[in-house]
């Protein structure tokens, strides 16, 4: 199934911190990670966390490859991720699906290892460089309640929201 993803000034919810998963295994988990995936790839994200489907839950899906074809899958799943290590900076262009059309350079770690629980409940870490690190922590983020406009500066999200407020009142942002 595929979900609706929220968007920003729509759903206050997206600024506020996750719970965190306390059921593991379950036919309910398997099955969200599988709508999170389905409605990452038809939106053509690299990353989703369950806010941004209106699901309060600390986890996320992640895979680089964005679900193309001719690109060998990257999937990661986070669930109660915590960054443990972070490591050198990068800069690159940002985008989000709770934000779309809007894409801004945003400083980063380049790399970083999250620690958090696999479906099972298995306590693992993972490490990202580059791409995988920008998108963990883009993802983590959104579960603490971040957004990635909070990486830019005042006036570049101050235009940022007044851009979005004319597109509600346009009725072009739903």
């Amino acid at each position: 199934m595929t979900y609706k993803v929220v968007r920003y000034l729509n759903n206050a919810n997206l600024e506020r911190p996750a719970q965190t998963v306390t059921e593991f295994d379950t036919p309910e988990l398997h099955q969200l990670i599988d709508d999170m995936y389905e409605t990452m790839y038809a939106s053509r994200g690299i990353g989703l966390a369950a806010p941004q489907i209106d699901i309060h839950k600390r986890l996320t899906v992640i895979d680089t490859s964005g679900g193309e074809a001719d690109v060998e899958p990257n999937k990661v799943i986070l669930i109660n991720p915590e960054i443990v290590h972070k490591e050198g900076k990068q800069t690159g262009e940002e985008g989000c699906l709770s934000i779309p059309g809007f894409r801004e350079q945003v400083k980063r770690h380049k790399r970083v290892t999250v620690r958090a629980h696999n479906v099972k409940g298995e306590v693992i870490e993972v490490s990202g460089e580059d791409l995988m690190a920008r998108a963990m922590q883009h993802e983590i983020d959104h579960l603490n309640g971040v957004l990635f406009l909070a990486h830019l500066s005042p006036l570049k999200r101050e235009v940022i929201r007044r851009k979005i407020r004319k597109l509600q009142q346009a009725g072009e942002w739903e």
